[in-house]
């Protein structure tokens, strides 16, 4: 290459290098406020200089508790990480940041350089083949498991029917009929969880909605002698949601705090309240609480991973799972508030 056709190199300002990252990148203070971004950045997300990172990216007026940025200002290294942030349209992404230290001439860190790069459709591909194989490991486990119980079920329908005792032949059914609920329950889950699969969106009221969900499980909670209380606001005006996947959601999360009432012993008396309210002017929630035995800090941290459970052999993880890509498809948000002994609620929130 001569150096006539090398000059124009020469001409590039150290702007326009960055303008043309296909990146974001952002230099921010020890505030965590954005002191310059690149074009990229300003693409998507406009002009945020003398913003803080943490309100633009993720929408809220709280400081990320793994910080990348911040690490950098105190111990003066490059930390890397993985962050979900909300672009203008309320899609999250997921990004693997960068941050390095900029010095000044007595070597104090001045300002941290950070680079976000989208890696949606590797995660997505990586996650969809993980899925895909960890589900027919749960669902061959689980349904062995269930066909095996339908099985005594049967057998006891057979011999109630034998010796003319419908006591027994009822208690046969109930065994069959749970067990064809539980295999209808974790084939749905795994179906949800294996392929995403393209929102249907429609008309409806958010009370209706859990109206229908809580009805799905009022003899469930019977049996278990547990109250299911729904507490749904009627005025709540029409808003457009996928119905299937909204019940499936409110099921899973109903399903659950049934069970964590079930599997507490330490208390008499259980109770799941089912909510539909206003979350503010612009948003509404779905509420779902339990006063059961609550969770540990572990267990909170880890429930929307894959396959996570701490119901040992009687769980998939498959649940919790399904309710966060839901959420997600509707561009929402989930909130969880746990108090061991005291009980946990999970909260989702949607724009009305």
């Amino acid at each position: 290459m001569s150096p006539s056709d090398t000059s124009q190199f020469y001409d590039l300002t150290f702007k326009s290098v960055l303008d043309a990252l296909p990146c974001y990148l952002t230099i921010q203070d020890a505030d965590l406020n954005i002191l310059f971004a690149n074009q990229t950045f300003r693409n998507d997300f406009g002009d945020a200089v003398g913003k803080s990172c943490y309100n633009v990216f993720q929408g809220t007026e709280h400081k990320c508790r793994k910080c990348p940025v911040q690490k950098s200002f105190i111990d003066k290294k490059v930390h890397i990480a993985e962050e979900t942030i909300l672009l203008k349209d309320g899609s999250a992404n997921e990004m693997i940041v960068y941050s390095a230290p900029l010095f000044n001439l007595t070597g104090n860190v001045t300002a941290v350089i950070k680079m976000l790069t989208n890696v949606n459709m590797i995660k997505e591909v990586q996650k969809e083949l993980v899925t895909l194989g960890q589900s027919f490991a749960v669902l061959t486990h689980d349904l062995k498991n269930m066909l095996e119980v339908l099985e005594g079920g049967s057998y006891v329908i057979e011999e109630g029917i034998k010796d003319n005792d419908m006591a027994l032949t009822s208690k046969g059914w109930q065994i069959v009929r749970k067990n064809i609920h539980e295999i209808s329950r974790v084939t749905q889950n795994i179906l949800y969880s294996a392929k995403e699969r393209p929102p249907t969106f429609q008309k409806v009221k958010p009370s209706e909605i859990a109206r229908r969900a809580v009805a799905l499980f009022q003899e469930k909670a019977g049996n278990f002698e547990i109250q299911l209380i729904s507490q749904l606001n009627p005025a709540l005006p029409y808003t457009t949601m996928d119905v299937p996947s909204i019940v499936r959601m409110l099921s899973n999360l109903i399903w659950n705090a049934l069970e964590a009432c079930d599997q507490d012993k330490r208390k008499t008396s259980h109770s799941v309240f089912v909510r539909a309210e206003f979350y503010n002017k612009d948003f509404y929630m779905f509420e779902v609480e339990d006063n059961a035995g609550g969770m540990d800090k572990s267990t909170e941290e880890n429930l929307f991973e894959e396959f996570f459970s701490n119901k040992g052999d009687s769980g998939t993880g498959l649940g919790l799972m399904v309710v966060d890509r839901i959420v997600k498809n509707h561009k929402g948000k989930i909130e969880v508030l746990t108090k061991p002994e005291i009980g946990s609620l999970f909260r989702t929130i949607f724009k009305a």
